[in-house]
């Protein structure tokens, strides 16, 4: 069971009450001198009572999902732009990144445009180029997003060497025509719907902000 789950108390009470109440009825038997018929109706009820608050409690550990563990990523904070960029886009990436960074799992971050990184911020990888595999290679050409929720089963993670070497979770957001945002997590599946959309959104606006100053 997991330690940071807030209702673990809760969920573990139908299975000691199970119990409590199991060896309450035991005592209660073994120390009646004179057993009558509605006694006898009263512990067969109390029995089915206590088993059936045992298995409620059993069934409730077993369909409670385990929250997926954070790792610490290897590498060094670091917030690193691309040379000679205009105040104004490093502003809007400064923003932008930041917001991604506090608002979601996100530690690791990426923004690839016309070929070049731009933007380089949290947890930062080893490589500082981006040689784009087949997976940023098919965001690029289809302008649609990958969300790989562990990173780990993917044999084409190699390419992502870019970001640290131990990173649980990534999504390549397309940035209109020219560009990727590309965000790591330290916790796999770790990616809401909500969170996705909430990310296009930023990428979209990243987009225009970049097509408006770097041409």
């Amino acid at each position: 069971m997991n330690k940071s789950d807030p209702n673990r108390i809760l969920r573990l009470l139908p299975f000691f009450a199970g119990g409590l109440g199991s060896i309450l009825l035991l005592i209660n038997r073994f120390t009646t001198l004179t057993l009558t018929e509605s006694q006898s109706r009263s512990d067969v009820v109390g029995v089915i009572l206590s088993g059936v608050l045992i298995l409620v409690g059993l069934i409730w550990q077993q369909v409670q999902p385990r929250s997926p563990d954070a790792v610490t990523l290897i590498g060094e904070q670091g917030l690193e732009f691309a040379p000679n960029l205009p105040e104004e886009v490093k502003k809007e990436l400064a923003w932008a990144s930041h917001l991604v960074l506090t608002n979601t799992v996100t530690k690791s971050l990426v923004v690839y445009y016309q070929g070049m990184v731009v933007l380089r911020r949290g947890i930062l990888g080893i490589n500082p180029q981006v040689t784009p595999g087949k997976i940023l290679e098919r965001v690029l050409t289809t302008k649609k997003p990958v969300y790989l929720v562990n990173l780990a089963l993917y044999p084409g993670r190699i390419e992502f060497d870019y970001l640290p070497e131990n990173t649980q979770g990534v999504i390549c957001q397309p940035m209109g025509n020219q560009g990727v945002l590309i965000l790591g997590a330290n916790v796999p599946r770790s990616y809401t719907k909500q969170d996705e959309n909430w990310i296009e959104g930023i990428a979209d606006k990243l987009a225009d902000t970049l097509e408006t100053h770097l041409k």
